[in-house]
């Protein structure tokens, strides 16, 4: 499950990123995060379903439609735990929260995504479970 979360969250990311650079036009959140658009959003989202979908046919704890929405849950959650670290990176205008990974804006861009979709994916399998 762990190993399917991320991949999900890994997709996302790359999804938007892909998504974003072809197609973007529509900022998303351009005060705080002026490259992320709109598209880049709806790109990830539909990565992180795709695989979703391919986790569901070897990972059969969960139905197809619970992956699907664990996959939702990240990219919406996900996106906004990045967006509230780049408000929080703003706020006190630093560009990189670190130099641990040069060029990526930091460690905690790495995990920021992590942050907020980790606990209600934790709580939406809690609730499909019990």
């Amino acid at each position: 499950m762990a190993l399917g979360f991320f991949l999900m969250l890994w997709a996302n990311d790359t999804g938007a990123y892909i998504f974003g650079v072809k197609f973007g036009k529509k900022r998303l959140f351009e005060r705080h995060s002026p490259k992320k658009s709109w598209e880049g959003f709806f790109g990830g989202v539909a990565t992180s379903i795709a695989v979703a979908c391919i986790l569901a046919q070897y990972f059969t704890t969960y139905n197809l439609l619970h992956w699907v929405t664990m996959a939702t849950l990240i990219s919406c959650f996900g996106t906004m735990g990045d967006l509230v670290e780049s408000m929080f990176k703003r706020s006190i205008e630093i560009k990189d929260s670190g130099k641990i990974l040069p060029g990526h804006g930091g460690l905690l861009d790495r995990f920021d995504g992590l942050l907020l979709s980790a606990p209600v994916v934790f709580v939406y399998i809690y609730l499909i479970t019990y």
